[in-house]
């Protein structure tokens, strides 16, 4: 059993749609980041950087205590790697996959992410900030399109890289127009219409079904963290 420390982020889908696709059991545990759960000591044991997502495998391969895992590019690597599926198990076809997995974790999610913070939450629109974000984004989804244009997904079959860019490809928030990257725009759309991006994403509606940070306590909790927030 999987336990898996949730909420209903990029980050977050990445492993509900992993578990969904494999059908690995699993145990839903929310963690709502905008009241300050991710600040629990019992969290902390298990996530040190306090984001989410986290998992405790109670069932290791080695037999052994029950395995807690953070940071999710190394937690779909782990998955992966345990149940032998959507990660090649030949040398090139595994470099393939973790070359576009570590890109996702690098590149896609970081500056996506500033640009959701600089166009949608920052206190103050600074059109510099966004300016370069919302290009930077349009980089990474134009790298994404020329690496589509002769393979249906980003290392051939279908893999860990792919749920892992999947739910930062978010045009309508990033300032992008998806019929600018055709193949992107073909990418998206099969990975939506798979039974477990679906069955993931109903579950997130279930644990959260707003998904916004509109409130000043939240925003300062997300936001406002400095070294004071690591004990």
């Amino acid at each position: 059993m999987i336990q898996l420390y949730y909420w209903t982020t990029p980050n977050g889908h990445k492993l509900t749609m992993f578990l969904e696709e494999t059908e690995l059991p699993y145990h839903l545990r929310p963690v709502n980041i905008g009241t300050g759960e991710q600040f629990a000591p019992e969290f902390l044991k298990i996530s040190p950087n306090n984001r989410i997502p986290a998992i405790v495998d109670t069932a290791p391969a080695d037999g052994g205590a029950p395995l807690s895992l953070f940071e999710s590019g190394a937690i779909l690597l782990y998955l992966a790697e345990k149940t032998g599926r959507f990660l090649p198990a030949d040398l090139r076809g595994r470099a393939e996959v973790l070359q576009w997995l570590f890109w996702q974790m690098g590149g896609l999610g970081p500056m996506a992410g500033q640009n959701h913070h600089f166009a949608h939450y920052a206190p103050e629109k600074i059109a510099y900030a966004i300016d370069r974000y919302v290009k930077e984004t349009g980089r990474l989804y134009a790298v994404m399109n020329k690496r589509l244009a002769d393979r249906e997904y980003l290392a051939g079959d279908y893999s860990i890289a792919d749920m892992a860019s999947y739910p930062w490809v978010i045009p309508e928030r990033q300032g992008q127009d998806l019929s600018d990257f055709p193949h992107l725009a073909r990418w998206r759309a099969a990975i939506a219409n798979r039974p477990a991006t679906q069955r993931a994403y109903a579950r997130a509606k279930e644990v959260n079904a707003a998904p916004t940070v509109d409130d000043a306590k939240a925003k300062a909790i997300l936001f406002g963290q400095g070294k004071e927030v690591v004990r």
